[in-house]
């Protein structure tokens, strides 16, 4: 039964590196991608350009495009990066029973994600917490990415809450800048980045298995 404690309180989830652990099959889609069009991306490149939007990563990877050219290669990533996720969904440890523990009290939750709907909604459904997530901002329902601050004011507007009540969950610094810019709590999660890259977040842990939901709630106070 949901609780009542928290439902003046909200939680925006970033999606890739926060609810699951994309950064392989994203490489492995950008990857293919380039090599379709007789090019490379290394680690480094990608590990550069990781949380941002595609129309903001393919001019830095393939150079100057024309907008058509540039939604094509974005609509066959992403259509790569799905085959992948169907195969074999990496989802982040601790992150189903995170969600559901601050459903049960009473939280109001939302994913703010620089990516696609079709890619959240298919994650989502491969975690069974669809039906728990009150609002969804993808990075079609925005015209700047992170860390322009536009993702999580749209979010905490969908939850019915001032920014100041939410807490944003995020792998990424450009995410912790955008949370900051927002008026939004942050939390860090060092998956892909040393603690020293993130623009002061309100709380750093290692794992999300490390987080448990009072800690989350304790933040907005």
């Amino acid at each position: 039964m949901m609780g009542d404690d928290g439902n003046d309180r909200g939680v925006i989830f970033d999606m890739d590196g926060v609810l699951v652990d994309s950064a392989r099959p994203h490489f492995r889609s950008w990857q293919r991608l380039a090599a379709e069009h007789g090019r490379t991306v290394t680690e480094r490149q990608f590990a550069e350009t990781f949380g941002r939007q595609n129309r903001d990563i393919i001019p830095l990877l393939f150079g100057p495009v024309p907008p058509d050219r540039l939604e094509a290669l974005a609509r066959r990533k992403e259509a790569i990066y799905r085959d992948l996720i169907r195969a074999d969904p990496p989802i982040v440890e601790g992150a189903v029973d995170l969600v559901r523990g601050l459903r049960e009290r009473g939280v109001r939750l939302a994913v703010g994600s620089s990516g696609p709907r079709e890619n959240i909604e298919l994650i989502l459904s491969a975690m069974e917490i669809a039906d728990v997530i009150d609002a969804v901002v993808s990075g079609d329902d925005v015209s700047k990415g992170k860390p322009d601050p536009e993702v999580f004011l749209r979010a905490a507007e969908k939850l019915g809450l001032p920014p100041r009540r939410c807490v944003v969950v995020e792998d990424a610094p450009v995410g912790v800048e955008a949370a900051r810019r927002a008026g939004c709590k942050s939390v860090a999660v060092l998956m892909h980045h040393p603690a020293d890259r993130f623009p002061q977040p309100d709380l750093t842990i290692q794992r999300l298995a490390d987080l448990v939901p009072q800690r989350l709630t304790e933040l907005i106070e």
